[in-house]
């Protein structure tokens, strides 16, 4: 299990607490107006966060508190509406079977170990929701955790058939009214008078998660050729997203678009630093040492091969890294290039690594080196001013344990993801202000979670993991408070937008994280 206590402050039950409600909603009949919308039949298009997805999972608890589910009971407040209905899971333990068969995993709680130290664990509960048990919709919430842009309007994402293969959603099978539906159509179906679309973080989202570990599909028009992990072609999620937008507004309903905040702005990104390499003065020298013998080496090595000695000096000095008492930049790996042979570098400020990164491992020098009695048999030779056979140096170059592509956001890959959401960012504005439609920033909502936060009447809501209450313990998706804040920002501009008066909620009168200990 992946220790995450390291960046956990001690947690106080208190916390978890439910806080007063200061705030005492007005409710006499006409108070509220809906201004210039109709909330009668309100349809949600969106992927996991329209879901209410939390914890690494859809539950029961989660979907009550999803954002679209908030707004609802809201909208009830200004004028009287349809009932509005979720495809709910069957527990709250979050995980999907497929044939009784499990195929995602349950939700995470929060479990405090035997020393006192908190750390995301998955919940043991039993999960009971089988794909195979068709739901009877229609469903006003439409979020389908994982879909991407393009996802909503492909037939057939809703047929079991396909979900082994990959081309078929397991939650979508779950509520679809037919196998060759598509999300979009499903949707219409309900002659929605009011709607909101949040989808596209996915479209980057599974390559950053992956530390890149996928392919940047810009240029590349046909997404029946991506990978899960791929970036959607801007050009492509214009297409479909106007294609969406276009449909949902053609009977004259009324709308909310939200952009795609910057997804490393999350805990998933923030929580584990890159410079935790904290060393005594001692181990700092050791390593330093270490890597001016590895650039000795190589230099060696170059010459060896006829390279000239200034040439071989200079390409072997980017190994010559020095490390100084305190906290220090971990080492990755890097493609092999003629600049740099042997792949890996340290990394630079703004580079992130993932939550999910294997701490222990971090413990034992990966990221730096990792010592064996071999290595360190070598390197007494080095300083005795031997000269080690080439067997014997390999061993020093291998020694060299730079993070994997997998665990790390590098810059180049910071900037495919910042590139993509700005350009899918720049056809949801677009399409709003053709359209007259609410636009919803929430890459700037995100980003005063980060900095100075979201004052509440009990506190302030951050974007800390576990104690800043607005991330849950996936680190990518809102816990119910968060999704309370969602819910206020859309309020806030509908209120703006058709001059309604839907009254916002009491963020504090909604859950964070969930204690316990009964963890698999």
């Amino acid at each position: 299990m992946i220790k995450y206590f390291k960046y956990l402050p001690v947690i106080a039950l208190g916390f978890l607490a439910c806080e007063p409600e200061l705030q005492n909603p007005i409710d006499e009949s006409g108070y509220y107006t809906a201004g210039g919308a109709d909330f009668s039949t309100y349809v949600a298009l969106g992927n996991s966060l329209t879901a209410g997805y939390a914890d690494g999972a859809l539950y029961i608890t989660g979907q009550e508190n999803s954002y679209p589910n908030i707004l609802a009971g809201q909208f009830a407040k200004v004028q009287q509406t349809n009932a509005f209905t979720q495809p709910l899971m069957a527990d709250n333990a979050g995980g999907l079977l497929a044939g009784g068969n499990q195929i995602t995993s349950n939700r995470r709680v929060l479990a405090v170990g035997p020393g006192g130290n908190p750390s995301p664990r998955v919940y043991s509960g039993q999960a009971t929701t089988e794909i195979s048990n068709i739901l009877s919709g229609p469903f006003n919430n439409m979020g389908t955790p994982g879909a991407k842009s393009y996802h909503l309007v492909t037939p057939d994402y809703g047929n079991i058939a396909g979900v082994a293969t990959g081309t078929a959603n397991p939650y979508f099978v779950r509520f679809a009214s037919s196998p060759s539906t598509t999300v979009l159509a499903d949707a219409l179906a309900q002659n929605p008078s009011f709607f909101t679309l949040w989808i596209g973080n996915n479209d980057v989202l599974g390559y950053a998660t992956n530390g890149g570990a996928g392919t940047d599909q810009t240029g590349n028009p046909d997404p029946s050729t991506y990978g899960t992990n791929d970036i959607t072609d801007p050009t492509v999620f214009a297409g479909v997203y106007s294609q969406m937008v276009n449909a949902l507004t053609a009977t004259g309903a009324e709308g909310v678009l939200i952009n795609i905040p910057d997804v490393t702005s999350v805990p998933y990104f923030t929580t584990i630093p890159n410079n935790a390499l904290v060393l005594d003065a001692a181990t700092a020298a050791n390593l330093t040492g270490f890597f001016q013998a590895v650039a000795g080496i190589f230099t060696q090595g170059l010459i060896a091969q006829g390279v000239p000695a200034p040439q071989a000096q200079a390409l072997a000095a980017q190994y010559a890294i020095s490390f100084n008492a305190g906290p220090n930049r971990f080492i990755i790996d890097v493609p092999v290039t003629q600049a740099n042979p042997l792949g890996f570098r340290q990394m630079t400020q703004e580079e992130l690594l993932v939550l999910t990164i294997d701490q222990t491992a971090l413990a034992q020098g990966y990221g730096s080196v990792v010592l064996s009695p071999e290595v360190i048999q070598v390197l007494g030779i080095l300083q005795q001013g031997g000269q080690p056979s080439q067997a014997q140096a390999q061993l020093v170059l291998n020694a060299v344990s730079g993070i994997d592509d997998k665990d790390v956001l590098d810059s180049e890959e910071l900037e495919n993801i910042a590139t993509a959401t700005a350009a899918y960012n720049e056809t949801i504005e677009a399409l709003a202000s053709a359209k007259g439609l609410v636009y919803i920033d929430a890459m700037e909502l995100l980003n005063q979670l980060a900095n100075e936060g979201i004052p509440y009447d009990a506190g302030t809501l951050t974007s800390t993991f576990v104690t800043g209450g607005a991330f849950s313990l996936d680190g990518v998706h809102p816990t119910p408070r968060g999704y309370a804040a969602v819910a206020n920002a859309i309020i806030e501009g509908i209120n703006a937008t058709y001059g309604a008066t839907v009254p916002q909620v009491n963020i504090g009168n909604y859950g964070t994280i969930t204690l316990s200990n009964d963890v698999q």
